[in-house]
């Protein structure tokens, strides 16, 4: 099974346990997974036995890579209609876990990219081992930060959040907790261990789940991502992806050479709707930034950009993305609105 949901007899009370099982694919989640574990946090919410959800990856690379998007590049080349679905169901799972109300605790072990971060990051209680990788690559492939990523990100200090949206850069459990993507971090040899203090712990309310996790948290120095905020947030406070480029020109160091290179990369489609996308979230509360977002994605999978970014990066691995419009001066702002409507565009200046 692709993901396997049990419930684990505990004191006072059960633990609702999702194990992601598809590591051949690292965890790359399809829509019967998402579909399974709707409907076990569903049965689950309504269960006075249940006392907290734990989700985590059976052992290996991945907590989850992200969705499966090789099922929804074959479901095109069949005309499928309703491409839609798989995104739809995925965002309604990422919402429904943000509001779920009982604790909801991610062990976190690997890679954690796109939609491994929207089963996870919206949860109560994140917990990462010192094995994790985070990104949200989606600019990579001619996508955009999706899965709610846009409230989580337009919420991080220095503009961060535009930086990692934009580059898609994967960052370390050092980073995670200094940015408090994560809530802890603990030694990968003891996740079995702290789940089992889970299980055997009354866990009444919030705090007693946070309490149980403190035995089990590793000290965690530095960021090293941090020590670029400065020039971060000089470059990415701009109003245009044009002028982001622009400025890290003119820092003229081996840092802003690196990020031009990684943003020259990327579909100039998707840095447009990610970087309107971002700053606008910060306006927004969550459910409005996932009605956004859903209408963005309706959009980008009628585009031209999604598909041949999958196909380039995951399906023929030419590496050679054949972009349109190929450079950003060439997608205009009218066509970046269209994208929003019926949201209206801040003032950026």
């Amino acid at each position: 099974m692709d993901v396997i949901c049990e419930e684990v007899p505990g004191n006072q009370g059960d633990i609702g346990l999702i194990t992601l099982n598809r590591q051949q694919a690292l965890n790359a989640l399809n829509l019967e997974m998402f579909q399974a574990i709707h409907l076990s946090l569903k049965k689950w919410e309504s269960m006075k036995t249940i006392k907290a959800i734990v989700i985590r990856a059976s052992e290996g690379r991945a907590f989850s890579a992200g969705g499966d998007i090789r099922y929804i590049y074959e479901r095109k080349l069949k005309n499928d209609s309703h491409l839609d679905d798989f995104f739809s169901f995925e965002y309604a799972v990422n919402q429904y876990i943000f509001h779920y109300p009982k604790p909801y605790i991610a062990l976190l072990n690997g890679i954690t990219m796109g939609g491994g971060a929207g089963i996870s990051i919206h949860g109560s209680h994140r917990i990462a081992t010192e094995h994790v990788t985070f990104a949200m690559p989606e600019t990579t492939i001619g996508f955009y930060p999706d899965i709610g990523a846009s409230y989580f990100l337009s919420r991080l200090p220095h503009q961060i959040g535009l930086y990692l949206g934009l580059t898609g850069s994967s960052i370390t459990y050092s980073d995670c907790y200094a940015l408090h993507l994560v809530d802890a971090v603990i030694d990968p040899a003891s996740q079995e261990e702290l789940l089992q203090t889970l299980i055997v712990t009354p866990l009444p309310d919030y705090t007693a789940v946070t309490n149980a996790i403190h035995p089990w948290r590793i000290t965690v120095s530095g960021s090293t991502l941090l020590n670029f905020k400065e020039d971060i947030e000089k470059c990415f406070s701009k109003n245009s992806v044009e002028e982001i480029i622009q400025t890290l020109r003119s820092l003229n160091n081996d840092w802003s050479h690196q990020i031009i290179k990684t943003l020259e990369t990327k579909s100039p489609t998707s840095l447009k709707v990610a970087f309107q996308e971002i700053n606008n979230a910060k306006k927004l509360n969550f459910d409005d930034c996932m009605k956004m977002e859903n209408k963005i994605m309706q959009q980008m999978i009628r585009g031209h950009d999604f598909f041949e970014g999958v196909r380039a990066l995951i399906i023929d691995k030419d590496k050679n993305p054949k972009w349109r419009p190929k450079t950003l001066e060439d997608v205009t702002q009218k066509e970046i609105q269209s994208y929003f409507m019926p949201f209206l565009l801040p003032n950026l200046s």
